[in-house]
């Protein structure tokens, strides 16, 4: 059986996380690009992989040819030879790079969505946190315990009509 190539693990991460398959999330991504950046950062990382593979491949071909058995390179394609080596080394660097883009949106992802919730629900839930203004749970705060106190301070000058 043959090893699942850097695409084809990415494709299955983005597949499983969005629960959908890779043209309908292509499609949702050129669609409603403001819905989801995750999605969409994470579709965008993908087609760059699509081309680094691409890359890999044509840089392996090319280095299989010239050290193919039984062929003896000539002097002058040596130096091709390592050119190509070093340009499949970093052709495979950055599929692993992009590859652990996508595992990193993917994890985002989870992160912020949480099953029990509503898309609603979440943010609210967002907007509360970010107003400073989260309700306490009457567990959070005892009877012993003291209320907030208010600002310290003299008391703001009265607003009135300046005449």
């Amino acid at each position: 059986m043959p090893t699942a190539t850097m695409l084809d693990q990415a494709t299955s991460m983005i597949e499983k996380a969005w629960g959908q398959p890779i043209e309908i999330l292509e499609a949702l991504a050129v669609r409603r690009p403001i819905e989801d950046p995750l999605l969409r950062s994470a579709m965008s990382t993908h087609a760059g992989l699509a081309i680094t593979e691409n890359s890999v491949s044509a840089h392996q071909k090319r280095l299989h040819a010239l050290t193919r058995p039984g062929y003896v390179p000539t002097f002058h394609e040596l130096p091709q030879i390592t050119s190509s080596a070093a340009d499949l080394r970093l052709a495979h660097a950055e599929g692993r790079t992009q590859l652990q883009a996508i595992r990193r949106l993917v994890e985002a992802r989870e992160g912020t969505t949480a099953p029990d919730q509503s898309p609603a629900a979440r943010q609210a839930q967002a907007a509360v946190a970010r107003s400073g203004h989260a309700p306490q749970s009457p567990a959070q705060v005892g009877p012993d315990q003291p209320s907030p106190a208010a600002a310290a301070g003299p008391p703001a000058p009265a607003a009135g009509p300046r005449r």
